[in-house]
């Protein structure tokens, strides 16, 4: 069972570099079964969801990127992706809300919507939710769009979510009526509802762990709904902790390790074994930090799941295998 079943918008934050990512497409492709539609979006220009995925660089369109993850029965959804642009949706929006069409497009080649979306970036931010705000609104009188059980989003940093999803207020100096005031204050009650939930992703490091600790801090100020911190890039654990304060205290049995290497067929030598220890050592030391900021991890009081660092690196075989762990965990 997930431990989110109300939930219809996943928003993925994340301090640069821990895997924010490779854990939304995880995440999307764990919640893609049973028939289910899912929606992977991506606002920051990085085509990274086209990377990861090993596909053309994105259109401001949704496509069917690949099935889900498969349930006991074999059962699949589809996941569909969608790379948002602020360019893109303001041209969407005037051609929606003000019938502007072609005289839209004459605005986007002189200039005039980058210098709007620039000038004002709680507007692009607006710009940015909405279209993600109408993927999760969508309804099936709207026939010729599919309608979607579930949307991914993966967000800007961690730093920077709670404005981006605080759209409202980043708009109180700039625009106190008409249709974007109104368009940001609807967006919020879904923002702030039980569908919503803010994963945080992050590894076990001290300024990544502090940063999420602030986040966490900084979402419930805005009254936004904080959802689970996924770890990310767990070390193996391979040794027990009795070995592990050897490692560290330079006590580990070094004639144990040089008949163990005999034993395996590999020629020994001082150098070997000298580096092994290090190694060993450098590992140790390396835990004991994974363990102080899990301790950490645990005192933020949301559910918090765990991923390993995937040795070979992340293509798509390695992205179904977390989204499987992810749903053993619950999140999906």
């Amino acid at each position: 069972m997930s431990d989110w079943p109300k939930v219809r918008l996943h928003v993925v934050t994340g301090k640069g570099g821990t895997g924010k990512s490779t854990v939304a497409s995880a995440l999307a492709l764990a919640l893609a079964t049973r028939g289910r539609n899912v929606l992977l979006c991506e606002v920051e220009g990085r085509q990274g969801i086209a990377r990861m995925f090993d596909v053309d660089p994105l259109p401001y369109q949704e496509r069917r990127l690949t099935t889900g993850l498969p349930d006991d029965d074999g059962g699949r959804g589809v996941v569909h992706a969608l790379h948002i642009d602020a360019e893109s949706a303001l041209l969407e929006y005037l051609s929606m809300y003000y019938r502007l069409g072609r005289a839209g497009k004459a605005l986007d080649r002189f200039g005039v919507i980058e210098f709007a979306t620039t000038i004002a970036p709680g507007v692009r931010d607006v710009l940015l939710t909405g279209k993600v705000y109408e993927a999760v609104q969508r309804n099936r009188r709207n026939k010729s769009a599919i309608e979607y059980d579930a949307v991914v989003l993966d967000a800007p940093p961690t730093g920077r979510i709670t404005q981006f999803l605080n759209v409202s207020n980043e708009l109180a100096g700039l625009a106190k009526v008409g249709p974007i005031k109104s368009q940001s204050d609807t967006m919020m009650t879904l923002f702030r509802s039980p569908r919503t939930a803010v994963h945080l992703v992050t590894v076990l490091e001290e300024m990544p762990v502090q940063e999420t600790a602030d986040g966490i801090a900084d979402l419930r100020g805005a009254r936004l709904p904080v959802g689970g911190v996924i770890v990310n890039q767990i070390r193996p654990r391979d040794l027990d902790a009795d070995e592990l304060a050897a490692a560290r205290a330079g006590t580990l049995d070094r004639e144990r390790i040089e008949a163990d290497l005999t034993e395996g067929g590999i020629a020994v030598s001082p150098d070997l074994v000298d580096g092994l220890l290090a190694e060993a050592a450098d590992h140790a030391e390396r835990r004991a930090l994974e363990d102080s900021q899990r301790a950490l991890v645990a005192e933020l009081d949301v559910p918090s799941y765990e991923l390993p660092r995937m040795a070979g690196g992340i293509d798509l075989g390695g992205l179904y295998e977390l989204a499987g762990l992810l749903r053993e965990q619950g999140m999906a």
